[in-house]
Order: C-alpha cells, then sequence, then structure tokens
C-alpha cells in the first residue's frame, strides 16, 4: 500500500494523463464559498501530522490534512496561537484548509492576515512534482514567493501538502467591552480608538453596539478599560460567534455580502450590517447584485465578495480587466491544463 503522498501524485499524474479536473479538499467546511464545485475529490485529510514545533522559535509545521482543532490544542498547550484567528466553519476543518481558504478573523486588523504569518509551503504541482518554496523564518528572500500566492488559492494553483507558519504567544490577559451606540458613532469610534495606543485587538458593530476586545499585558488591558468605559462581557463567546458566524447576525439563510472597504466609509445602509475591523469589513445580509455591490464598495474605496448564497453565482467577485488578465496568467504558469478546481473562483477558468 502506497502512502499518502504517493497516492496523490498518481491520482494528479492519472488525471493530468486523462484531462479530467481535480477538487482539493479537506472536510469541505469552506465548500460553500466559490462559484462552482468540480472535479474528482482529492481528500487531504490521510496525510496530517505535526512535522516540527520550535515554541521558542515561534514556528509551528504541519500536514495540510491535519485538523485545525488539533494545531490550536497543541498551540494553547505552549500558551501559543495562530494571530490570524481563522474561521473553522465546522467541526472537522483541516490546516490545509485554513491556508488555501486565506480567511482571517476578529484579530486580522491587529495582527495580520494568513499570507502575512506562511513562512513556507511544500506542495504538489499539476505534474505531481513534489515542491517547497519559502522556509521557516521571516526574512526568506530566496526565489518567488510562491507560498504567499497558494494561501487563498482554494487549491486552484496545487496541492499544499504542509506549511510553516509563525505564531504569537496567547495574551497574558483579555477582556470585551460592549457599548452601547449608532451605526455612525460606532464607526467613528472605531477609527478613534484605532489611532490611540490601545491594546486593540478585535473590534465589532452589531444590534446597535460596539464590541471592543482588549488583549495584552494586565496593566494595558485595565488601563484601556477604565478609558473606554462600558459594559465587560464574555468575549470568548461573543468573538467565537462572529468568527464562526454562529452569531444571530448570520442566521439569514439567504444571500451573505462582505465588502472591504475603507476604515471611515459612513453606514452602507443595504441591509442588516455587521462591521468588524475598524470599519473595513462590512458583512451585508440581504439579495443584491454583485454589480450593485461593487459600485457601492468601489465609492468606498475597496470590494465586494458573494461570500455565500443558497444557490452557486456566476461570479463571487468583479475583477477589472488587468486584474483577470493577471489572475488568468497565474493560474496558466502554475496549472496550465487546469487541472485543479476550475471554475471554483472564476466562471472563465
Amino acid at each position: 500500500m502506497s502512502d499518502p503522498l504517493q497516492q496523490f501524485q498518481e491520482k494528479i499524474r492519472s488525471a493530468a494523463a486523462n484531462k479530467a479536473p481535480l477538487r482539493i479538499r479537506g472536510s469541505g467546511s469552506k465548500d460553500f464559498y466559490g462559484v462552482k464545485l468540480e472535479g474528482d475529490v482529492l481528500d487531504t485529510r490521510g496525510y496530517s501530522g505535526i512535522v516540527d514545533y520550535e515554541p521558542t522559535e515561534l514556528v509551528f509545521t504541519a500536514r495540510a490534512g491535519t485538523p485545525l482543532r488539533e494545531v490550536e490544542a497543541a498551540l494553547a498547550e505552549k500558551g501559543q496561537m495562530l494571530p490570524f484567528e481563522p474561521p473553522h466553519f465546522g467541526p472537522d476543518a483541516t490546516f490545509g484548509g485554513c491556508i488555501a481558504s486565506g480567511f482571517s478573523g476578529p484579530r486580522r486588523a491587529y495582527h495580520g492576515a494568513v499570507r502575512d504569518f506562511v513562512l513556507g509551503v511544500r506542495s504538489l504541482n499539476a505534474a505531481g512534482e513534489d515542491l517547497q518554496f519559502g522556509g521557516q523564518v521571516m526574512k526568506n528572500v530566496a526565489g518567488y514567493d510562491v507560498s504567499r500566492l497558494l494561501t487563498g488559492s482554494f487549491g486552484t494553483l496545487g496541492l499544499i501538502l504542509e506549511v510553516s507558519v509563525k505564531v504569537l504567544p496567547i495574551p497574558d490577559d483579555e477582556r470585551t467591552l460592549r457599548l452601547e451606540m449608532n451605526e455612525t458613532a460606532a464607526i467613528e469610534t472605531m477609527n478613534r480608538c484605532a489611532g490611540q495606543p490601545l491594546p486593540l485587538s478585535a473590534t465589532c458593530f452589531t444590534d446597535n453596539s460596539l464590541y471592543i476586545r482588549l488583549s495584552g499585558a494586565a496593566s494595558a488591558v485595565s488601563a484601556a478599560r477604565k478609558q473606554l468605559g462600558g459594559e465587560t462581557i464574555d468575549g470568548k463567546t461573543f468573538w467565537q460567534s462572529v468568527r464562526e458566524q454562529t452569531h444571530p447576525f448570520f442566521s439569514n439563510p439567504g444571500t451573505l455580502w462582505r465588502l472591504s472597504m475603507k476604515s471611515t466609509a459612513a453606514p452602507l445602509t443595504l441591509g442588516p450590517t455587521l462591521i468588524e475591523w475598524n470599519g473595513s469589513l462590512r458583512w451585508i445580509s440581504g439579495e443584491g447584485d454583485l454589480e450593485n455591490r461593487q459600485a457601492v464598495a468601489s465609492k468606498a474605496g475597496g470590494y465586494a465578495t458573494l461570500f455565500r448564497a443558497q444557490t452557486r453565482p456566476k461570479a463571487i467577485q468583479y475583477l477589472s480587466p488587468a486584474m483577470m488578465a493577471l489572475q488568468k496568467k497565474i493560474k496558466q504558469a502554475l496549472d496550465p491544463e487546469g487541472l485543479f478546481g476550475p471554475h471554483r473562483l472564476h466562471a472563465e477558468f
């Protein structure tokens, strides 16, 4: 019986020979996202396990099929965490899916996005070749930065085998405050707080309440609590509901839009809204068309994404002709036969 890596290579080479597309998949917790799901499933869960972990160096390496909950548990034992706070969207989410989706949670505005912490990736290309990009240090500048290119590609550029990421210590203290105010006041408050030396790690506005999470040294958190006021709440439960989209705001089974824009943009009045990341991330619940949503986002210096819908959309994001051409060139360079996840992110390829 061949090992999982050999099985992956054999399946990729067979698919390439037969011009049969493959869909790289872990637990499928992110299957809701995208234009289409095409191709035979290449399940990564048989290739799991922690490869290397150096707590003193803040570097963690694991195989793609490793359950994300196991990764977070191993880090927590050493008082560390994934700084980008990735959502699971399912109990069996994998580490590879976390990187391939590129989704970041509430800490993203304060610590950085997934790709900011990816140090290196081992992957298989469309020829089944075992390739390595990057390494286990932040200042690795040799060659093209393909590891970060694979991050957020949803398995459309290659099969991620292993990933090395930088991790950070869990904060000494953490508190969440709730302040009652309207949307306009919340946007102004979030931006004002972001410009001050406060230990912010998350902000969220919903249901006429602004939620602010403070993380860091106990003395800094205590001083900030006194400065900001408000009511202290059970932050762990609240931020988990925002991160995993189990908060009542996300219970509408219809269309969910993700608008990224200038943090100071005024309220959009497009429908029920939940705001994160100091105002730069606006979740909008309700029907609408992509062209209209993109027009609104563009005026606010950003872009719109159709994040979730009851039926598969024709497009999830508008790209300018120049950006579309660039995306096609990248796909052509890394997956010339269109083997991996065709039409997952774009109807054209």
